[in-house]
C-alpha cells in the first residue's frame, strides 16, 4: 500500500523547518534540498487531486513559513508539469518554492500573524527578502542559477512592478514567473487577521490578471485547478453542500465534469454522497460551508493523516 500523501507533505514539511532553519551549517545543502523537492514532487504526482485539496484545505501542519512554501511547492511543481517543463526542471521549480521565503524565515510568521497593515519597515524587510534568499542558498552550497534566479524573481512582475529589481516581460525566467503565481495563489487563499480569504474562482482570476504577460503560465494554472479546484467547498443549485473531490474536461471552461461529495443536503440532514456533473451555484468559505469532515473519509488512505 502506498503511504499517506498526507502523512507525506507533513514529515516533508518538518524536515524543510530544519533543513531551513539550520541552513547557514551546511556547506552543501543542495543535496538535501533536491531531495526534499523530489520528495514533494512524487507525491504530488502521486495523486494530484488529493495534493491539491490538502493546499485547499490547509492540511500541511506546522509554522505558517513551512506550510505556505510546502503548499506553493506542490501547486508549483503540478502546474510546471502542466505547461510542459522538463522533469529536472520541475525539480528545480519545486526546490525554489521550497526555498523562496528563506531570507525572511524569522520574521515571516509574526508577520503572518499581524492584526494590521505592514508598515513601511516590515514591507522594506519584504522588499528585501528575496536578495537576502539568494545569499544565504549561494552561501549553502547552491550553485544552480536557475534555482538562485527563481528565488531572486519571484516576486518580479511583467509590468516592472514587482521587486527587488523591477524587471520587466522577458527578463523575468518563466520559472520565476510560475513559482510567483502559485506563491500569490496560495497566498489569497489563505486567510489573514485582516483580511478574509479569496474563495478559488476569485484567487484563479486575480492571478490570471495579475500575470497577463504570461498566458502559457497563465493556461497551465487553469488546466490544473480550474475554477473549482479540489478541496473547494461548494453548494450546489439544489442547495445541497460538499466539497469538489475532482475536476475533469476543460478545467475552468463550462464543460468541465465536476465531482462533488455531498455531505449536506438542502434541508440541513447530513448525507455521504457522490454527484457527478454537479452544478455549483457558488463555493463556500469554511464558516458559509459549516461542514465537518476528514479528508481520509472523503479521498481515503492516500489522505489518512
Amino acid at each position: 500500500m502506498n503511504p499517506s500523501l498526507l502523512r507525506t507533505l507533513n514529515d516533508a514539511a518538518a524536515q524543510l523547518d530544519k533543513l531551513l532553519t539550520d541552513l547557514n551549517v551546511y556547506s552543501r545543502a543542495d543535496t538535501s534540498l533536491r531531495a526534499l523537492a523530489r520528495k514533494v514532487e512524487q507525491a504530488a504526482l502521486q495523486a494530484p487531486e488529493i495534493a491539491i485539496a490538502c493546499v485547499l484545505l490547509a492540511q500541511v501542519g506546522g509554522r505558517y513559513a513551512i506550510r505556505h512554501c510546502i503548499d506553493t511547492a506542490v501547486l508549483a511543481s503540478l502546474a510546471a508539469r502542466s505547461a510542459g517543463f522538463a522533469p529536472a526542471d520541475v525539480v528545480t521549480v519545486t526546490a525554489a518554492a521550497l526555498t523562496m521565503n528563506v531570507g525572511m524565515l524569522r520574521e515571516i510568521d509574526g508577520l503572518h500573524a499581524r492584526a494590521s497593515l505592514l508598515d513601511d519597515a516590515e514591507r522594506c524587510r519584504i522588499r528585501r527578502h528575496p536578495v537576502a534568499g539568494a545569499e544565504l542558498l549561494r552561501c549553502a552550497g547552491v550553485d544552480d542559477q536557475d534555482w538562485i534566479d527563481c528565488v531572486l524573481q519571484h516576486h518580479e512582475a511583467f509590468d516592472g512592478s514587482g521587486y527587488p529589481h523591477g524587471l520587466q516581460s522577458e527578463e523575468i525566467a518563466a520559472s520565476a514567473a510560475l513559482v510567483g503565481m502559485a506563491d500569490r495563489y496560495c497566498a489569497c487563499i489563505g486567510a489573514r487577521n485582516y483580511r478574509r480569504s479569496l474563495l478559488a474562482p476569485e484567487a484563479l482570476e486575480r492571478m490570471a490578471q495579475d500575470n497577463g504577460g504570461h498566458p502559457e503560465l497563465v493556461a497551465a494554472f487553469r488546466r490544473l485547478l480550474g475554477a473549482y479546484p479540489p478541496g473547494t467547498l461548494v453548494r450546489l443549485d439544489d442547495g445541497s453542500a460538499g466539497v469538489v473531490i475532482r475536476q475533469t474536461g476543460q478545467g475552468a471552461d463550462a464543460d468541465a465534469d465536476v465531482h462533488v461529495h455531498l455531505l449536506r443536503a438542502a434541508d440541513g440532514h447530513a448525507i455521504d454522497t457522490v454527484r457527478r456533473q454537479a452544478h455549483i451555484a457558488l463555493a463556500l468559505h469554511e464558516q458559509e460551508a459549516r461542514l465537518r469532515f476528514s479528508m481520509k473519509s472523503v479521498w481515503g488512505e492516500l489522505a489518512a493523516l
